[in-house]
């Protein structure tokens, strides 16, 4: 530093704010979301490459996830809506037809799974059928609970193969995160986090 120069301390608020965002940034937690993934270098229609063809049984759980989640946080609000039934109902009718798409594609089609993963507001972790090297770029589409789509690109910082020896334990970081899309993503896991701390405080009491 020349001589006349003199460091401008940051006001105590402003590194405040600097260190809880960071934080925020890295808070992390356990969750079922619907997700869908393929190297930036894949085409964007048709079946993922290493991707098995989505079944039957997961077509009903992407379709009912939504509905599910909306009503266990909205309770009996939504239990005794006029709504759900006919929420009910357009959940039947798209499963028919997704159902019926996978028939006539017996290949696959390219649908968002329901994925056990972790996140964060600065990546995701999730396990996958596919092997994926590091410094691989991702496109992803993650849904939040109860339906909020969120399309980011990803770097995989990790990719190792799983506990059951078939599936591959995948980290990533965020490249391409909007940052309302990261707000949505922080919201929901403090939210989560609070709902699962209610949880266990209800259980213990």
């Amino acid at each position: 530093m020349s001589q006349g120069e003199s460091t401008i301390p940051l006001p105590s608020t402003i590194m405040a704010k600097t260190l809880s965002d960071e934080r925020r940034e890295w808070i992390r937690v356990d969750d079922r979301v619907l997700l869908e993934y393929r190297l930036l270098t894949d085409p964007e229609e048709g079946p993922t490459p290493s991707i098995p063809p989505v079944a039957q049984e997961a077509i009903a759980a992407v379709i009912a996830k939504p509905t599910s989640d909306l009503l266990a946080r909205s309770g009996e609000q939504l239990a005794e809506s006029p709504l759900l039934p006919w929420m009910m109902k357009v959940d039947w009718l798209l499963e028919v037809i997704v159902k019926a798409l996978a028939k006539m594609q017996p290949e696959g089609i390219a649908i968002a799974q329901v994925a056990d993963v972790t996140l964060s507001g600065g990546g995701i972790g999730f396990l996958s059928p596919r092997k994926f090297a590091v410094d691989d770029m991702l496109s992803l589409k993650i849904v939040l609970s109860p339906f909020t789509p969120i399309h980011t690109t990803a770097r995989v910082i990790r990719s190792v193969q799983a506990k059951d020896g078939i599936k591959y334990d995948i980290a990533t970081e965020f490249i391409q995160l909007n940052p309302d899309d990261q707000e949505h993503l922080i919201r929901h896991i403090i939210q989560t986090q609070a709902e699962r701390l209610r949880g266990r405080r209800k259980r213990e009491a």
